[in-house]
């Protein structure tokens, strides 16, 4: 039986010898690699964690003492010592445990974390609280992580927190990661420590000295303290009004703990910088580059991380919007390709290695990558921001005040709109079309394939009219794509409409276009005969087509793959109510209430964006209709 199995909560970990622990490590990461190899899931953050997330539950006494971790990629080793390793199999699957920190899975989830650098201001305002509440004997740890500080919020944190004087601890995991690598002069700051001969071979050369010198050790030590404040990230902290501990190795269960043991007595703020390995001990983890081993997907090898079994389906539209934005880089100087610490993730790695001068990777950083777009618009170069729509929703402000108000022409390409499947509530992407939809002098557009969501693209680059964004599922393009070169750009502010009916027209967005499709031939085989409307220009509509759409039809469904508060069912009730207040329009689109994980094609169906949801929502209107006459 392995130790692991034993842990039912921290309490049992507490017993156990620094060997047993070094062992219990072992397990941790031999569980994680088979869970992982079945579920997929973010499994390189979580591999460079173990020591540390064993050290911090043996040394505070949670849950009493509060562990609030920095993106929940870093909590799988947390889950597996806080009671949930029988339920680990059911990883980012539907009713299972969920990729990211969450508050009411365990009452060791003392905040929800999907993005990055929340830790050191949620942590704050628990400090803060425990201070107003009198609970004097509860400490406060902000674990920072996986490449957040390269994020202004965990600066704003930081910066707060050292002001403050409370009893604070933050814990630097710098593992030279976030998703890919870390970017920035914090950056680069933290590994000119960590790889600094002359600091290393004096601390060496001191410890000896300590070691054999007696009393005058304690002199030595402090000459020590001196030069590592000389030397190190300490001088930085400490002028932030942080007491700093290291740098120290994040796999020295040792050392951890009995740095974690000393600073847990202290008080004021204090920041211990340990340094990790992210896919520690995964082979295929630790020696690959970027960010190809941050999450793996289910059904892979777990000793090697290969695919056991390959797809023979049409590529996802990241890759496709990639491979097309590199080639659209080619044939025009002036694109440029902004990502905010997501390359790959967002397909955009093809334009960094094809035109390298061009990309930039601003880090963790979502507002700043929208406002230097911006920046780069006034020049007469034509900037595309590639982030996930959830991540995009941090640089709003910026979206309205530094492009919309100036009329700039940046592209948004907003990957991973609508639901996400495995990866839950933290990164649906539904708030996209209300958001930008309130933007004004935002053109937003949805494509209904891959070659169109390129058309777009093409469009978006030439269009000089404010910002333009483009949204796009987390899924496979429904048919082949062809080179960027043979696709022209999608005439501005048009509509398309696929399929001519006599009774209730869907007016489709984006990915459900082809699903409206597959609904309206099952109606019409039923003898409903249904209009669908390919809308892939939300903003601005259609006005001509519209028009002629509205003189045909009664009932008027929407259906987009999106919130339907403020979304583009309402924007379409309001348009229409103004032509024609006899015309009855209903929204068909996500509820007003959060998504939970599972696969993308069981989430839809719950939805009824599927097409037998989507066909059972027209016959249930075509009925009403007959019913009141």
């Amino acid at each position: 039986m392995s130790i692991l199995n034993r842990i039912q909560s921290p309490l049992d970990l507490r017993p156990l010898t620094r060997d047993e622990l070094r062992t219990l490590a072992a397990d941790i990461r031999a569980r994680m690699v088979d869970v992982c190899s079945r579920t997929g899931g973010h499994i390189g953050a979580g591999l460079g964690v173990v020591e540390l997330t064993i050290a911090l539950h043996y040394a505070f006494r949670t849950p009493r003492d509060q562990l609030v971790w920095d993106v929940g990629h870093q909590g799988y080793p947390h889950k597996l010592l806080t009671g949930r390793n029988t339920r680990m199999e059911t990883l980012r699957q539907e009713n299972g445990i969920s990729g990211f920190l969450k508050r009411t899975e365990s009452e060791y989830d003392t905040f929800g974390a999907g993005h990055a650098a929340t830790a050191i201001s949620a942590a704050l305002g628990m400090a803060a609280a425990r201070d107003i509440n009198g609970e004097e004997d509860l400490k406060v740890v902000a674990i920072l992580g996986d490449g957040a500080l390269s994020s202004g919020l965990a600066y704003e944190g930081l910066n707060n927190a050292g002001h403050s004087d409370r009893d604070f601890v933050v814990v630097l995991n710098d593992n030279e990661m976030s998703i890919a690598p870390n970017v920035g002069a914090m950056h680069k700051y933290l590994t000119s420590i960590q790889r600094n001969p002359l600091y290393n071979r004096v601390r060496s050369k001191i410890g000896d000295i300590v070691d054999n010198a007696g009393a005058v050790g304690t002199i030595v030590r402090k000459w020590e303290e001196s030069m590592k404040s000389f030397l190190t990230p300490g001088v930085l902290f400490e002028e932030l009004g942080f007491r700093y501990f290291g740098p120290i190795d994040g796999h020295d269960i040792d050392a951890l703990i009995d740095t974690f043991a000393a600073v847990r007595e202290m008080g004021g703020p204090r920041l211990v910088h340990v340094i990790t390995q992210k896919g520690k001990d995964f082979p295929a983890g630790e020696h690959a580059t970027g960010e190809k081993w941050h999450a793996l997907p289910p059904g892979h090898d777990p000793s090697t991380g290969k695919q056991l079994k390959t797809s023979a389906a049409n590529p996802a539209y990241t890759a496709v919007f990639g491979k097309g934005l590199a080639e659209l880089g080619a044939e025009n100087k002036k694109v440029i390709t902004i990502t905010a610490a997501m390359p790959s993730g967002t397909g955009v790695a093809a334009f960094a290695k094809a035109h390298p001068s061009r990309f930039f990777d601003v880090g963790i950083a979502e507002g700043h990558a929208v406002t230097f777009a911006a920046g780069l618009t006034t020049r007469g170069l034509r900037p595309v921001v590639a982030i996930y729509s959830t991540f995009l929703q941090r640089g709003y402000d910026n979206i309205i005040h530094d492009c919309a108000i100036q009329s700039l022409p940046v592209v948004f390409a907003m990957d991973r709109a609508g639901v996400v499947g495995e990866d839950g509530e933290t990164h649906a992407g539904l708030y996209d079309i209300a958001y930008m939809l309130a933007v004004p002098n935002m053109t937003v557009t949805a494509p209904r394939d891959g070659r169109e969501m390129l058309a777009l693209l093409r469009a978006g680059i030439e269009h000089d009219g404010g910002p333009f964004c483009l949204r796009y599922p987390r899924d496979v393009v429904p048919v082949p794509v062809p080179d960027m070169k043979d696709i022209a750009a999608t005439p501005h502010g048009t509509w398309e409409v696929l399929r001519q009916g006599s009774e209730v027209a869907i007016l489709a967005v984006g990915a459900m276009v082809n699903t409206s499709l597959a609904a309206a031939e099952t109606l019409g085989a039923e003898g409903l005969d249904v209009t669908v409307v390919n809308c892939r220009y939300l903003k601005p509509y259609d006005e001509v087509t519209l028009a002629a759409i509205l003189a045909e039809h009664r009932q008027i469904l929407v259906v987009e793959e999106g919130t339907v508060i403020n979304g583009f069912g309402a924007y379409m009730t309001t348009v229409i109510q103004r032509h024609d207040p006899g015309i009855r329009v209903h929204a068909h689109g996500v509820p007003d209430r959060i998504i939970y994980a599972a696969s993308r094609a069981k989430q839809l169906a719950a939805l009824g964006l599927d097409a037998a949801g989507i066909a059972e929502r027209v016959r249930a209107l075509h009925e009403s209709e007959a019913l009141t006459g």
